[in-house]
């Protein structure tokens, strides 16, 4: 029978194997050029950020984190693609390959390197941290990162949307490892907002597409009033 620290080094093994699942999925959302794949990409990024807040609920013994994970499922992996999914169009959906600015390799390459600062940056704080805060941390503002910069790489609205929202799944992956006992209130705020955002975007997207034809935010441009 296996006792108490060998449980949480296990743990905390665990939290760190999916803290690197999660880098990957913030690499697979640069790499990825149809929108409904970076729709997925991000359900499974916020599975990871569950997960971890699981874990973590159970390293520092606090409720507060299933319910983290509770709501990250409820609110990121279902309400936000459905309403993504029934208030946007479905021929968006059904387009092969989205406009960016910049072609993969060099994006995954400016990721690669994004993720090398967050690292640097964050290495001074490192000492003064304790267990996953070490691999979360870091993790966490790399993927905050990487989510701005698909916020600038992209040129259709929904990858962007969908930039945002993995921006605030690594504030959250940071968040939940330097503050375990952070109140719920603010967590199911966080959420809410979130879906007020995402449905009011979805609409407003769902009309610009049906009067313009296009979600690309450079021909947005040509929007007037009368």
């Amino acid at each position: 029978m296996m006792n108490a620290d060998s449980m949480t080094s296990i743990v905390t093994q665990l939290n760190a194997l999916t803290d690197g699942l999660f880098l990957l999925s913030c690499f697979a959302m640069v790499a990825m050029r149809q929108i409904l794949a970076c729709l997925k990409i991000f359900i499974i990024q916020a599975c990871l950020l569950a997960v971890s807040a699981c874990l973590l609920g159970y390293l520092y013994a606090t409720e507060h984190l299933f319910w983290v994970a509770s709501i990250t499922v409820a609110a990121k992996v279902v309400i936000i693609p459905w309403l993504l999914r029934k208030s946007i169009s479905d021929d968006v959906y059904a387009r092969r390959e989205v406009s960016q600015v910049l072609n993969i390799p060099t994006s995954l390459l400016i990721a690669l390197g994004l993720a090398i600062f967050a690292f640097a940056l964050t290495s001074p704080l490192l000492p003064a941290t304790a267990g996953p805060a070490k691999v979360n941390l870091p993790v966490g503002l790399a993927g905050l990162f990487i989510g701005a910069f698909v916020i600038a790489a992209r040129r259709e609205a929904v990858p962007e949307v969908i930039g945002i929202l993995a921006m605030e799944n690594g504030a959250f992956l940071a968040g939940i490892s330097i503050a375990p006992t952070l109140s719920l209130i603010a967590e199911l705020s966080a959420a809410f907002d979130g879906l007020v955002v995402v449905l009011v975007f979805g609409l407003l997207t769902r009309r610009i597409y049906k009067h313009v034809g296009t979600t690309m935010v450079g021909n947005l441009t040509i929007l007037r009033e009368d």
